[in-house]
C-alpha cells in the first residue's frame, strides 16, 4: 500500500484562521467612523456654502477614505461600498437639485429592509434566520422546530422596527426639508440602532442553536429497556 504523503510541517502548526466578525466584516472601528465622515462633511458644507459645494466636498472625502484604505492595506469591501453609497446619493441629489435629495437613497433603502422582513416574518422565513444561516451555511433546520424558528421572529420584529423608525423618522425630516436634522438622524440611528439589532440577532442565535442541540441531545438518548416480566408459575 501507498502511504499518504505526511503534511507539511507549515500545514500542522498553521491554526484555522477564525471568522472575521460582522464588525470586521465592516471594516472594523476605523470602518464605521469613516463611512460617516462623508455624511458629516456634506451638512457642514451645505450649512456653509451650497448644496453643490457640499455634493463635491462629500465625494472627494469618501474617495480620498477609499485610497487611505488602499495606502495602508486595509480591507477595501467597506471603502468600496461607502463609495457607491457617496457615489449613488451624489446622483440623486443633482437630478433632484436639492441638497435633502442626499439622504433619499439610504431613507427609502430603509423602507425597502423593513419591507423584505416584515414579508419573511409573514411568510415563517425570518430573514434573521435565513441571512444568518446561508452566511454561515448552517442549515435551515430550526425552522422545523416552532422555538427555535420564535428566536430569529423576534430578532426579525426588531430589524422591522429599526428599519421602519429609520424611514419614519428621516422621511418626515425629508418633508420638512432640514438637511442639518437628516444628518444627526442619519448617523444617530445608524450604528446604534444597528448594534441593538446585531445584538439581539446574535441572541436568537445563541438560543435556537442551544434549542437545536438539546433536541439532537434527546434524539440520541437510547430507549430505556423495558424491564423483564417475572415468568407466571404453573397453575
Amino acid at each position: 500500500m501507498s502511504e499518504q504523503p505526511a503534511p507539511r510541517a507549515d500545514e500542522q502548526d498553521e491554526p484555522d484562521k477564525p471568522m472575521p466578525t460582522l464588525l470586521e466584516q465592516m471594516g472594523g472601528v476605523s470602518g464605521l467612523i469613516y463611512s460617516s465622515v462623508p455624511v458629516v462633511v456634506f451638512v457642514l458644507a451645505n450649512y456653509l456654502f451650497d448644496w453643490q459645494a457640499a455634493l463635491w466636498a462629500a465625494v472627494g472625502v469618501a474617495v480620498a477614505i477609499a485610497l487611505l484604505r488602499l495606502i495602508r492595506r486595509e480591507p477595501l469591501q467597506p471603502a468600496i461600498s461607502g463609495l457607491l453609497g457617496i457615489a449613488v446619493c451624489a446622483f440623486i441629489t443633482i437630478r433632484t437639485g436639492s441638497a435633502k435629495g442626499f439622504f433619499a437613497f439610504g431613507i427609502w433603502s430603509s423602507l425597502a429592509y423593513c419591507a423584505a422582513f416584515l414579508i419573511s416574518a409573514l411568510v415563517r422565513w425570518p430573514l434573521a434566520g435565513v441571512i444568518w444561516s446561508t452566511l454561515n451555511n448552517s442549515g435551515f433546520k430550526w425552522r422545523a422546530d416552532r422555538a427555535a424558528r420564535l428566536y430569529y421572529d423576534v430578532a426579525t420584529l426588531v430589524w422591522i422596527l429599526v428599519f421602519g423608525s429609520k424611514f419614519v423618522v428621516q422621511q418626515w425630516l425629508y418633508d420638512q426639508n432640514d438637511v442639518g436634522l437628516l444628518g444627526v438622524a442619519r448617523i444617530a440611528m445608524g450604528y446604534p440602532l444597528t448594534a441593538i439589532a446585531i445584538g439581539v440577532t446574535v441572541w436568537a442565535v445563541r438560543k435556537a442553536d442551544k434549542r437545536l442541540a438539546q433536541l439532537a441531545a434527546e434524539q440520541r438518548q437510547p430507549e430505556p429497556a423495558e424491564e423483564p416480566k417475572p415468568a407466571q408459575e404453573p397453575a
